[in-house]
């Protein structure tokens, strides 16, 4: 059964979809079984792992409005073990969609109930913003983690993150839990890195990951290559500390507790996304 964990920060350009896309090909190539769902209206994640968006044979969106079955949607990678749902423009039409139907909020849960004893881990690469998608995503994730880039905007828009976390754990009764946080784009030459990830460190009131993931012209290159950063440039740092991060985060499955069930929606709405 899958631990299912949602990439997520309201906040874009934080290195979000880039550890989505190299966290779930070192995972894979440690030997376990992945599947990465790309629900961001973007579909950066998909086109990373060399999706052909001009061939329309259906999305994330198709899956959660029940059109089409996960067997019809799921796609290969050149990495064996590693699969990924693309999304599309579709998702963005959803927010609309779903706004007035009831259990609003566990479209994706639903979904990935259906496949999560296929695989060991699920990553849902989630969009920058606080909408009706990202909660989805979190309320089908078991677990969170937050990329945060080392300047200042990224700490402080930490706190809104947190407070919608523990919005969905108590309005929903649903026990996600925050993996942890990941420093992105960190540069140890700079002072504002390191006083950022000191920051973290010193008053993050829960995990944050050993490793640090630098700032690499590999990494922002990768994706013009359609493939993760271990097929690219895997001599780099960028595609070392990416297999770190793996590392640790395999490390943590003896703490890990499957959560099962879906539970009922206890009026949602009284929390403001954006829509």
């Amino acid at each position: 059964m899958a631990r299912v964990i949602a990439i997520c920060n309201q906040k874009g350009g934080v290195g979000k979809t880039t550890t989505s896309v190299n966290l779930g090909a070192y995972l894979a190539v440690a030997g376990r079984r992945v599947l990465l769902i790309d629900f961001d209206p973007q579909a950066n994640a998909s086109s990373a792992l060399g999706h052909d968006r001009a061939a329309d044979n259906g999305s994330i969106y198709h899956g959660i409005t029940g059109e089409k079955s996960y067997e019809e949607l799921r796609r290969a990678t050149v990495i064996a073990n590693y699969h990924f749902i693309p999304g599309a423009s579709h998702l963005a039409g959803a927010l609309i969609e779903l706004v007035d139907e009831p259990e609003r909020e566990y479209f994706l849960r639903k979904f990935i109930n259906r496949l999560r004893h296929e695989y060991d881990y699920i990553l849902i690469d989630l969009p920058p913003s606080l909408s009706l998608l990202t909660v989805n995503g979190l309320v089908a994730a078991d677990e969170v983690i937050i990329p945060v880039q080392t300047e200042y905007y990224s700490l402080e828009g930490l706190g809104q993150l947190l407070e919608t976390v523990e919005l969905i754990k108590n309005n929903l009764d649903h026990p996600i839990c925050v993996a942890g946080a990941l420093v992105t784009m960190y540069d140890r030459r700079e002072r504002l890195s390191r006083d950022t990830v000191k920051s973290l460190r010193d008053h993050f009131p829960h995990h944050v990951f050993e490793i640090e993931i630098p700032r690499s012209v590999a990494l922002a290159e990768a994706p013009s290559f359609a493939k993760p950063i271990l097929l690219y440039r895997p001599d780099t740092k960028g595609a070392d500390a990416y297999r770190r991060l793996a590392d640790e985060v395999i490390a943590q499955e003896r703490g890990f507790a499957i959560q099962e069930g879906v539970f009922a929606s206890k009026d949602f709405g009284n929390l403001n996304v954006i829509n």
